[in-house]
């Protein structure tokens, strides 16, 4: 089986590093940011491909781990070069947080040219990546998933199948809502503890110990009261993934304010250069907002 990848940032790297390392044989991969490409391709012995359609030539099996809806709108369907030619006889597993309806649209895309997509939402980080542990939420046809699973199951701990085409990326939507929401409510904890003079390691310790126990507090507590906020997962694209779920909300005629304050939050960071941050830098705003009122600083 030839693997390609298109978005070979963060997530997408790590996981082609796994399913080389399984024996997989990654023959091209493709990035907007060519140097990237370049050095991946150079590690993984493998082209960089300078055309999409390049990787879809090489490739039976391409997964593609784009930012955006109209990066994802882009690589399938751009006038002259897209993954779509030559793509007949491929399956295209996508991975990025994107909109549900960019996700059936692309399968209709597929389907049009011959091809097969699958959505498979990663609701995991980039060590879970690359030590083939993430976990794994697909939509598509059944057809499809069982394609795909024998790959699937080199890069996720949990391969779970949802339902037709945009059901994942629904659920993934409302997954990222949660934790964002958690995020910005441990922050607020954390900054409060802070502000009263609290131990945090200790505030910790009984969070964990009780309801505010939380997935978040597991990954984020100690990088929050450290101030350390290297990237796993951007604040800008908390901001973006957010923005998913509440415009899923407004379909249906449902308001969250808890999603849409938390989302003001991470846009905050976004307009104030803090966008590449990791989520847990959502700490920053109560910290830099505890200062600017009281004048002191934890």
């Amino acid at each position: 089986m030839n693997i390609g990848f298109v978005g070979v940032g963060r997530m997408g790297a790590n996981m082609a590093r796994r399913l080389k390392d399984r024996k997989f044989r990654v023959t091209a991969v493709y990035d907007v940011n060519r140097a990237a490409a370049t050095a991946l391709a150079s590690a993984l012995g493998c082209a960089a491909a300078q055309d999409l359609s390049e990787v879809t030539a090489e490739s039976d099996v391409i997964f593609t781990v784009v930012t955006d809806d109209n990066s994802m709108r882009e690589i399938f369907s751009r006038t002259g070069d897209n993954l779509l030619v030559n793509g007949r006889g491929k399956l295209f597993i996508n991975c990025a947080t994107i909109s549900p309806q960019v996700h059936v649209d692309v399968e209709n895309l597929a389907m049009k040219a011959g091809a097969q997509a699958l959505e498979a939402c990663m609701a995991s980080s980039i060590t879970q990546a690359r030590e083939g542990k993430l976990y794994l939420m697909c939509g598509g046809s059944e057809d499809a998933f069982r394609q795909a699973e024998p790959v699937l199951k080199e890069l996720g701990s949990t391969v779970r199948f949802i339902g037709k085409a945009g059901e994942a990326a629904k659920v993934k939507a409302l997954v990222n809502m949660v934790m964002n929401i958690n995020t910005a409510g441990l922050a607020e904890g954390l900054g409060l503890g802070a502000a009263l003079g609290l131990d945090l390691k200790m505030l910790r310790e009984v969070f964990s110990q009780t309801g505010a126990a939380s997935r978040v507090l597991e990954t984020d507590g100690e990088d929050m009261q450290n101030r350390e906020h290297s990237c796993f997962f951007s604040a800008a694209h908390a901001a973006k993934d957010s923005g998913i779920a509440l415009e899923l909300a407004r379909s249906v005629g449902l308001d969250l304010p808890l999603a849409r304050a938390t989302r003001a939050q991470y846009l905050r960071m976004v307009e104030e250069e803090l966008g590449e941050l990791d989520k847990s830098g959502i700490a920053e705003l109560t910290f830099k907002d505890r200062h600017n009122h009281s004048g002191d600083r934890m």
